[in-house]
């Protein structure tokens, strides 16, 4: 059988520092193996420590400039496109990356004047309500929110100068986690495990059961309102923002007059802040500037987290996207929608049209069915 998509292009991220990048080695086999050429942009692999000659060693095609990676059927990436890479989106590319559409509108009307078909990673989503594609770096950001924390509370780096874990005799960091999806979890999970004295919040009570059975020790559990949130902020010294709506701008669950109750020198992570921010003084930073103090607070806020450690976060991906990617390549995005309704739900926009439906009410835009508008 012929594959539907015939070429894939891995340009290089221009992201700030964001050293990821979107196929490994051994997904340029599988594609080959399927019979689809693999092109990859020179020194993409770098950030990961992966090498041009891997790449041509697993069957690659190693091209010069961007243009050429963008220029194939099918374009895989990691982070959304950035305003350089507008002029790449055309109506016969096919674009599968992450997109968090609800943050970044301008994205979206890019990918809406271009009619690109874009399937954004953090949509395919199963019948369970699960999310495959997330869920690799969903676990990598919950263990570097709990390590980002851990520095920035060292007093050179502007914090209270609180260690994680103590020492004998004095009590340890308090640490208060709101959400306890994949993030949230992985976050408890380090911080557990470096002494600190661990609260996790959720509305979700059948989560907060799963996360008593297996996090035995310095971990308390609360059910998340107003007034827990509130109490559990004034004594923190680290807050680890980890709330999501799967294709949806994140909800505020701390606001600003809440910061101003904290501690002088605590520190907050706002892992949401790709999309959006689930605390209300946040906005987003980068890995070369990643803080900034408001209310005596210190603010993390990297967009792309994972990025710091590109290498194990690079085949972390390609374990959760290469099967999706394979299947979009062997079928089409219209047959591959069709036969997994998880791919259909990834699907963000077709020929101009939004077509996941969260992320139209975010956007208020007109939402179209994907199966429609790829039918079109």
């Amino acid at each position: 059988m012929q594959p539907a998509i015939s070429s894939v292009g891995v340009p290089k991220e221009v992201k700030t520092l964001e050293g990821r990048v979107s196929l490994t080695p051994d997904g340029v086999r599988e594609f080959e193996r399927l019979g689809v050429q693999v092109f990859v942009e020179t020194n993409a692999g770098e950030g990961a420590s992966i090498t041009d000659a891997e790449y041509m060693a697993a069957g690659a095609t190693i091209v010069p400039t961007a243009a050429d990676a963008w220029s194939q059927q099918m374009v895989v990436k990691v982070k959304e496109p950035k305003t350089e890479e507008f002029a790449f989106l055309r109506p016969d590319l096919t674009l599968f990356t992450y997109l968090h559409l609800s943050a970044y509108p301008q994205v979206a009307a890019a990918l809406q004047k271009a009619k690109t078909t874009s399937i954004a990673y953090e949509t395919v989503q199963m019948d369970d309500g699960s999310l495959p594609l997330l869920a690799p770096m969903s676990e990598i950001a919950g263990r570097l929110a709990t390590q980002a924390g851990a520095r920035f509370l060292e007093r050179p780096q502007g914090g209270r100068g609180v260690l994680m874990g103590g020492a004998p005799g004095v009590k340890p960091a308090k640490v208060v986690v709101i959400g306890a999806g994949n993030v949230g979890y992985n976050a408890a999970w380090i911080a557990a495990g470096m002494q600190a004295e661990v609260v996790i919040l959720d509305k979700n009570l059948d989560r907060l059961r799963y996360i008593e059975q297996i996090c035995i020790g310095r971990t308390t559990t609360l059910a998340s309102n107003r007034g827990a949130v509130e109490r559990s902020l004034i004594e923190a010294d680290l807050v680890i923002g980890a709330v999501l709506i799967a294709g949806a701008k994140a909800p505020i669950v701390v606001s600003e007059d809440m910061v101003k109750t904290m501690k002088p020198g605590s520190v907050i992570v706002d892992v949401a802040v790709d999309q959006g921010g689930c605390i209300e003084t946040t906005h987003e930073t980068t890995h070369t500037d990643p803080v900034y103090v408001t209310h005596g607070v210190v603010h993390y806020a990297v967009g792309n987290m994972p990025g710091a450690v590109p290498n194990t976060s690079t085949y972390a991906l390609t374990n959760a996207t290469l099967p999706y990617q394979i299947e979009i390549a062997r079928y089409g995005t219209r047959d591959a929608a069709i036969r997994n309704n998880a791919i259909r739900l990834g699907v963000n926009t077709v020929g101009g049209a939004i077509t996941s439906e969260a992320v139209a009410n975010e956007l208020q835009a007109k939402y179209v069915d994907a199966l429609v508008a790829l039918q079109g």
